[in-house]
């Protein structure tokens, strides 16, 4: 049986391999972990089809390890401590080179199967490499992510889906056998999201639908019709997942209860993890409601909390409490644009002294110096409000913070200008 195409055109050695190129480009991290021997444990952090898997073999097989794998939605602690017990017993492990464990999705393996691999990374018996879709900080243990580095791998860009695509239609065993015409390119590279085995079946799926017919014409019109009959109808592990939890995202952030509640029961339906959901929920209280509703927040995070504690089915409940309170409340983004703002700012005067008067002076030399000296203790003052400078100099008066138009906000507002009518009043700024 022919194997399907992405397999086929997987790349077995580095020099193949497209994309990445911040990880295995020349003088990176990855390829200088490769070319130098020493391989430690790290965890690929990116969206599906972006060489995550084929990255694990490759490094593996040029280093000459022997490469053990498991599916972490199958395997359990036995599984784990079995290829532990054999990297122990191994020849390859006596002569010094760890054999790598390669775990796909290993956020979805729990505490105990994760404790289950420490002592084995933590002593060198095996390097572990782990894949996942989700952000590790969240899904992996804190002593098991401190012990490896996470690389953050990047959905393909325009180029490098088009190498694949041309390398596809000239070198694969059955591809290379057709006439193929590949006349627009912007439908396939838009289904595929950058997505690169999604772009390959697609491109098997459309040559397929000619059945022997030439020549094989690949234009938008052949790739939309192949894919409106293919088309999963949700993949929580492909780029559907990507593009609902988009739309919900969207609809909550455009204060749509109703299609907020559509795309929440689409996910609960695919089987999508509740905490993820419960995540997107609390990251979308604090961006696009933030200081209009505060209590969004609060209610957010206690949505995330009861879905811990009571699990599914039960936490659909909550869920949908969580969004439809979500997207029926007032919105404002204007504390994810001032840290964005100050992030900004903070990049390009990192070296901005801190006014010597905001400094502390726990020391006789610090006083001596003039630390501490001249700061007005707020509470000292009439209202609880003194006017001092508090920015680095040459960054006075710099307003970073902007009231969006809401009734919560305009409380905030008012109070601003009357401390600072000079950046908040109703002149210019």
């Amino acid at each position: 049986m022919m194997a399907p195409l992405p397999e086929r055109m997987r790349p077995r050695c580095l020099d193949q391999y497209v994309g990445q190129k911040h990880l295995v480009g020349p003088g990176c991290i990855l390829r200088n972990m490769i070319e130098s021997g020493n391989l430690s444990s790290f965890i690929l952090w990116g969206p599906p089809g972006v060489g995550k898997t084929t990255l694990a073999g490759i490094i593996a097989s040029q280093m000459k390890r022997e490469f053990f794998t498991l599916s972490a939605v199958t395997a359990g602690v036995k599984d784990v401590r079995d290829i532990i017990d054999r990297a122990r017993a191994g020849s390859v492990f006596a002569r010094g080179a760890a054999p790598v464990l390669f775990i796909d999705e290993i956020h979805r393996f729990n505490k105990a199967q994760q404790d289950a691999l420490l002592g084995a990374v933590e002593s060198g018996v095996i390097v572990l490499i782990g894949a996942t879709t989700e952000n590790p900080s969240f899904e992996v243990i804190t002593p098991l992510l401190s012990r490896c580095q996470v690389f953050v791998l990047k959905s393909l860009g325009k180029d490098d889906l088009l190498e694949l695509m041309n390398r596809a239609v000239k070198h694969d065993e059955v591809l290379s056998k057709l006439d193929i015409e590949v006349r627009e390119t912007d439908a396939l590279l838009r289904y595929s999201g950058g997505d690169a085995r999604k772009l390959l079946n697609i491109l098997e799926i459309v040559t397929d639908s000619y059945a022997g017919r030439t020549p094989v014409v690949i234009d938008n019109a052949a790739v939309a019709a192949a894919i409106q009959e293919n088309m999963a109808i949700y993949d929580k592990g492909g780029e559907m997942h990507y593009d609902i939890i988009s739309a919900f995202i969207k609809s909550v952030r455009g204060s749509d209860p109703n299609a907020a509640l559509y795309y929440l029961a689409r996910m609960i339906a695919g089987g999508e993890d509740p905490k993820f959901i419960a995540r997107r929920l609390c990251i979308l209280a604090a961006e696009d409601i933030g200081l209009a509703n505060p209590n969004a927040l609060l209610l957010a995070n206690a949505c995330f909390e009861t879905v811990c504690n009571i699990g599914m089915p039960e936490g659909r409940i909550p869920l949908a409490e969580a969004t439809v309170y979500l997207a029926s409340s007032p919105k404002s983004n204007s504390a994810y644009m001032g840290i964005a703002a100050a992030l900004s700012l903070a990049e390009k005067t990192k070296d901005a002294p801190v006014p010597l008067y905001l400094r502390n002076a726990p020391t006789q030399l610090m006083e001596e110096l003039g630390y501490a000296d001249g700061y007005k203790y707020a509470h000292d003052y009439p209202g609880h409000f003194t006017d001092l400078e508090f920015l680095p100099e040459g960054l006075e008066g710099t307003v970073l913070y902007e009231p969006a138009p809401n009734r919560h906000e305009d409380g905030l507002k008012a109070y601003l200008e009357r401390c600072w009518p000079k950046y908040y009043g109703k002149e210019e700024k």
